[in-house]
């Protein structure tokens, strides 16, 4: 017969305060990314610094352009940006990729990502093409090899075939200068 003037045992104790202790410890991981300092907007990618995923994709057809092929990339410097035409932060990068295109250092190929090659076409024929080479991933797969998150991204690819920066998001004018053309340079500055 139970009186309710029982000790709780020491592991009732810690049952007890278990979900506590594990509150309070997210909030105080939560507090120091916070405090950090750090662009918690920024998505780091596993890929840099190492190849490029082993790619070859058909051709967008009636492009009359190639498709992707990672060996391609060899001895000079690529940008590839993956795009869609469904995608409306494509839209809005896209005249940032039409200036990037005007300069001949580097090379710009694009992964079409999920979409269907009409609609691709229709996009590049509306907006204009500022690409080299343009491959279809139409199941999304190779996306998936190249870390891919969402439309769009962009990637440099230096001239030893490895991932040297990505770009998460629709690219600006402001990111563009204080971002990737600073990468894009160190790149073409680096030995072969």
């Amino acid at each position: 017969m139970s009186t309710g003037t029982e000790t709780p045992t020491p592991s009732r104790r810690l049952f007890v305060l278990l979900p506590l202790l594990v509150f309070l410890g997210l909030a105080g991981l939560f507090l120091s990314q916070l405090l950090s300092g750090r662009d918690i907007s920024e998505v780091p990618s596993a890929l840099i610094g190492l190849p490029a995923p082993p790619t070859n994709l058909p051709a967008l057809e009636g492009s009359n352009l190639p498709g992707l092929d990672s060996k391609a990339f060899a001895g000079k410097v690529t940008l590839v940006n993956v795009f869609a035409s469904w995608c409306a932060p494509c839209r809005e990068e896209h005249p940032v990729l039409l200036a990037l295109a005007q300069d001949k250092r580097f090379t710009m190929a694009a992964l079409n990502y999920k979409d269907q090659p009409e609609n691709a076409r229709r996009f590049l024929g509306d907006l204009g093409n500022p690409f080299q080479a343009i491959g279809v991933d139409e199941a999304g797969r190779t996306a998936i090899d190249w870390g891919v998150y969402g439309v769009p991204e962009t990637f440099v690819v230096g001239k030893d075939g490895k991932i040297a920066y990505k770009h998460v998001g629709p690219l600006t004018a402001e990111s563009a200068r204080d971002l990737l053309l600073p990468q894009i340079e160190k790149a073409l500055a680096a030995p072969n």
